[in-house]
């Protein structure tokens, strides 16, 4: 399996990029004015075309032509906004209930049976709105029926219809409770879905935030504790150099190759406790390093086979021009801490893949361990959320995740067609990278 295909196939695009909630409301309600405004038309030529009944049909096509126009500066709208607030809805609606109620002057007053279109009005309100818009529209809507009841131009009933109102409302309110149940079916179902999703954005922000909460009291926590180690492994730095030097450690070729074991071991911890200090934003006297993406991968690859001698690493480069980043101590750490899951999984071999495209460095870690279950694939990022069966273990992976993200990227995990588990970090170049399009081959 190539880097590319393996990398590419992995990731998949965010699908919710903002909450536009109210914008999709708002494009449901201009959909469903379409439809009220043909209905309209249709309805007025046929009653009075066809039925017989004389209607006033140049008024009643002009509150038409003002429901399309609405219509149109509601479609600019949308095509300029990314949301819509309540406000703006209530507005859209209310705008509805005064033309319904311009037609059903025209129309026969509180006798049309299409009056009930009102409670159409009021079950959108009810799910669109708060509380005080809904009841708003509740207010003017009744007032509106109210009024028909007393002003209104009568129907012009002459001929074979002449007395059989009381026929027509009975077929008419049939067909008004048909549309009014369709309509609710086919709009109020998207809306319901609308908001939901909102509601979900919003849970998932909540959690975003209580796990940034959670990162800054770590952060705090291992800063405290880096600057406690540093004083102590400093004195078993100097320690351990004055033993080395030492006749019977010297002239003993046994001790003198622990002592400098132990050495290696102690200055490996220092370079751990000054990562964690540069990552929490101290010790920022050295400039940052720059590097191309070949030699700070290699660096990282080398630096953890020497911690892990006896565990296979493999480095995989894609055929790239990479261009130049900034060896971010934070990067360091994450890939560390995915070859360590890696490892710690029961991996006997683990892949390091990086490759790129136009927008972002990646770097997939691949591992022949015990993969995931679909339970840790659905809480993947979440603390103490760990494939190792230990209580309390799981913060790497949540580390890496909120890293990248802080960064503007993204993980993603999953199992290899052959067992084992894949994760892939997805860095934009416009965060890491010194140039955009770098002209160095990795």
């Amino acid at each position: 399996m190539s880097l590319d295909l393996s990398i590419s196939t992995l990731w998949q695009p965010s699908q919710w990029s903002a909450d536009a909630a109210g914008r999709k409301n708002l494009a449901l309600l201009v959909q469903l004015r379409w439809v009220a405004i043909a209905g309209q038309v249709a309805t007025i030529l046929a009653v009075h075309f066809v039925m017989g009944i004389h209607l006033p049909i140049a008024p009643m096509l002009l509150v038409a032509a003002i429901a399309v126009i609405m219509n149109g500066l509601s479609f600019g709208t949308l095509r300029k906004r990314t949301d819509v607030s309540h406000a703006e809805l209530f507005l859209s609606l209310l705008f509805d209930v005064l033309l319904l109620t311009a037609q059903l002057y025209l129309s026969g007053g509180a006798t049309n049976p299409f009056i009930s279109l009102y409670l159409l009005q009021v079950a959108l309100g009810a799910v669109l709105l708060d509380r005080r818009s809904v009841w708003g529209i509740v207010f003017v809507s009744a007032l509106c029926a109210g009024l028909l009841a007393l002003h209104y131009r009568p129907l012009d009933l002459s001929g074979p219809l002449e007395g059989r109102l009381f026929d027509l409302h009975i077929v008419g309110t049939w067909i008004c409770f048909t549309m009014i149940a369709v309509l609710l079916v086919l709009f109020v179902a998207p809306v319901t879905r609308n908001l939901q999703a909102r509601e979900s954005y919003l849970a998932r922000l909540r959690q975003q935030a209580a796990e940034e909460e959670h990162i800054v009291r770590m952060g705090l926590l291992a800063s405290g504790a880096a600057h406690e180690l540093g004083t102590p492994l400093s004195q078993l730095a100097v320690v351990l150099g004055d033993w080395r030097h030492m006749p019977e450690i010297s002239g003993h070729p046994a001790l003198a190759e622990e002592v400098e074991e132990m050495q290696a071991a102690v200055g490996r911890c220092k370079q751990i406790v000054t990562g964690i200090l540069l990552s929490s934003g101290e010790a920022r006297g050295e400039a940052p390093v720059v590097t191309n993406v070949r030699d700070f991968v290699d660096e990282i690859s080398s630096s953890w086979r020497a911690a892990n001698p006896g565990m296979p690493l493999r480095c995989d480069f894609g055929p790239h021009d990479y261009p130049r980043i900034i060896a971010d101590p934070v990067i360091r750490q994450a890939i560390g801490n995915l070859l360590d899951n890696a490892r710690e999984a029961g991996a006997t071999y683990i892949d390091l893949l990086v490759g790129r495209d136009s927008n972002s460095l990646n770097i997939a870690v691949r591992d022949n361990g015990s993969g995931f279950t679909e339970q840790m694939l659905e809480d993947f990022g979440k603390p103490y959320r760990s494939s190792k069966g230990k209580e309390g273990h799981g913060l790497g992976l949540f580390l890496v995740v909120n890293v990248v993200r802080k960064l503007g990227g993204s993980v993603s995990a999953s199992n290899g067609a052959d067992g084992g588990a894949l994760i892939l970090l997805r860095l934009p170049l416009s965060t890491v990278a010194i140039e955009e399009e770098g002209t160095h081959v990795g």
